[in-house]
Parts: C-alpha cells; structure tokens; sequence
C-alpha cells in the first residue's frame, strides 16, 4: 500500500502554491513535511487528502488513480492545529461519530472506540466532554477520533502547535508509539527540525513550494542536498561564510585556514560557500583544529541553559547557540571558534559540494 504523487502541482490565481512534486509514502512509514511558514506544507496535505485538485500531475493510492475522487470516498483522517471536537458529545461520543456515520453496527463502534481510546490512553475520560478535557487529552481525543475511521492515510498539520511546552513534548514522545500501533501512512507537518528528529522516520523538507529534499529523517539533516535544505533543516537557520579551497587547504573568508582534509580532499578548488549550524559554534577552543573568528556581538538571548548570541562577521550575519549563561556586552567583539568538522561546503549553485566530516562519520 503506498501513496504516490506524480508530477503534481497547484497554482491559484497565476500563483504557484506547490511547483512540480513527485513523492512515494509506502505503508507503515512516519513521514515529516518541514518547512518555514507559507512553505506549503498544509497546500501539499490538502493534495494528499483530496481536498484540493492539483492543476497538473496525479496521485495513486494502491496503484489506483484518486486524482479527481471526493475526500468522503478515500480512506483518509486530518487532524489540525486546532482542537476540532464536538463539545456537547462526550468524549465516547465524538470517537464514535466517523463510525457511525459509516453505517458500523454498535458492537463494531464499541470495539474500535475502546482499543482506540486504549491506545491514546483516554480511557478513563470517555464519559467527559471535551471542555472538561486538557489541551493534550483534547488533541488526543482528535487524533482518536481520526485514527478509529482505519484510516490507511493520516494527515496531521502542525497538531501540536497550540499545546504548551509539557503537552507537546508529551504528544511527540506519544506519536511515534501510536503510529507504529495503527499501521497507516501518517504525514506530519511542523516547523520544527527538533521535532522532526524527535518523530524519525522520513522527511520532505520544503521551501516556497518546493520539495527540496526527501528521504530518512538522519540523512536529510547530515547530509542536506543543497543549501536551501540546509537553511529549513537548520534552527537558527545554518550560517554561511565564503570559502576557497586550494590544494589541501581551506580558506575562510579570506582569512581563518584550515586543512582540506577528509570529504573536503575530494572536492576541485574553487571558490565555496561554507555552511555550519549555530550549536557548533563555541566561545572557547575545544579542539586543536577550531578555527577562530573575530565578530561583533549585537545582541543576547538567555534561554536557561543556553544563550543565542547575535554575531556580525564582516558582511555576514550569525546566530551561535553556546551552553551555559553568557552576560556579554553588546557592540563588543568576541572570538567564536568552530571545528571544520562541522563545516559544510555547498558549491555555485548552493549544490553540496562536500558534507561535514562528522556526518559521515556518523
């Protein structure tokens, strides 16, 4: 059982919403749509549900063209950011509603509420209504209600997005369990690269209505195809500095070298963007390789644990996120150093040129 996009593309109004896009989801996988806002991570689901026509292009489901076939006639749930639930049901109630509607006997709804109910641990909760519910117990209760149709597609677009820092960590930890539990093609949208690491699986990561990149989550985010996979698989996004090899060195910004050593020996010299994300930056030399930078601090965010410092490094912009609480003053210039080992290099075309020695090692 798979579902495969073919070329498929959307324009509205002259405007493209999804460019050209071909995709394969085989049965029984976890599969992260990532990107940034109006990346066109909800346009692409809607494709995937039926709820929309693509302007070109199909979409198979079992080998069977759905192209033009009513989302109420495929096998799919949807699940939004939003707690869409019945609130005058109880919780029993608004599990059960898909199935009814579906024409099931009441021993076939009992059945599949209760095991379903069992799976998101809300069990205890059925006879409540939703408002008496909590945010998780109250998303839990839609995916529920998604899950009992036997639904062999699972949409679910950015779902946690509403909940607070607990719940969402809870549902993350949660999902993968349930999807392993259900057997279907689950498809989730987020923002978020941590999030996308925390659900494994496969990940699409999408820019501007494109697919860059598609395949097992670990790959995309150590070895990301080109520089606009690197920026979305990135949070901050990845920064960038020129760079030239030559022979076996490496030259950044004209000025900090390092040796051309492991992938970067392979590559032809030339001129090199140089890509590197901001928690392998260090405000201390932690290896005899680190490079040293000389920037200009702007601003800094404490987290907690950690602190985001704001960095200028002749034209370019950086964003470093260094453990530990740091009270440096703005305006003023620091050294940063970073380990080449965690340096990519992406040719002309933004293309990689050569992954990060530690990816491959990974």
């Amino acid at each position: 059982m798979s579902l495969e996009l073919q070329g498929v593309s959307r324009s509205v109004g002259g405007r493209a919403h999804i460019h050209p896009t071909s995709l394969t989801l085989e049965n029984g996988t976890m599969n992260v749509l990532l990107g940034p806002t109006s990346a066109g991570k909800t346009s692409l689901m809607r494709l995937m549900a039926g709820l929309d026509k693509p302007t070109t292009g199909r979409i198979l489901w079992q080998g069977q063209d759905v192209t033009g076939q009513r989302v109420q006639d495929r096998k799919v749930a949807m699940v939004y950011q939003q707690f869409i639930n019945y609130p005058a049901m109880t919780v029993y109630d608004n599990i059960a509603s898909p199935m009814r509607l579906m024409g099931k006997s009441s021993a076939e709804v009992d059945r599949a509420v209760r095991e379903t109910a069992e799976m998101l641990k809300l069990t205890p909760m059925l006879q409540r209504k939703p408002l008496e519910l909590s945010g998780g117990q109250q998303q839990r209760c839609a995916l529920a209600r998604a899950l009992v149709k036997g639904a062999g597609l699972v949409l679910l677009d950015e779902p946690l997005a509403n909940l607070d820092y607990k719940l969402r960590e809870e549902l993350r930890i949660e999902i993968p369990r349930i999807f392993e539990a259900s057997g279907a093609i689950f498809v989730y949208a987020t923002t978020e690269p941590e999030e996308a690491l925390l659900l494994g699986g496969n990940t699409a990561t999408l820019w501007e209505g494109s697919v860059t990149q598609f395949g097992p989550t670990p790959h995309v985010y150590r070895q990301p195809a080109d520089a606009t996979t690197a920026r979305v698989f990135s949070d901050p996004p990845m920064n960038f500095i020129p760079s030239r090899k030559d022979g076996a060195r490496l030259t950044f910004a004209g000025a900090a070298h390092a040796p051309a050593t492991g992938p970067f020996a392979a590559i032809p010299d030339g001129t090199y963007q140089a890509g590197f994300r901001a928690n392998h930056i260090t405000l201390n030399r932690h290896s005899g390789e680190a490079v040293e930078f000389r920037c200009t601090l702007g601003v800094t965010e404490i987290t907690g644990s950690e602190t985001f410092v704001h960095l200028t490094h002749g034209s370019d912009k950086w964003v470093g996120l260094v453990y530990g609480v740091h009270q440096l003053e703005p305006g003023s210039q620091v050294s940063i150093f970073l380990d080449p080992a965690h340096v990519y290099l992406f040719d002309a075309e933004g293309r990689l040129a050569a992954p990060a020695p530690y990816a491959m090692a990974a």
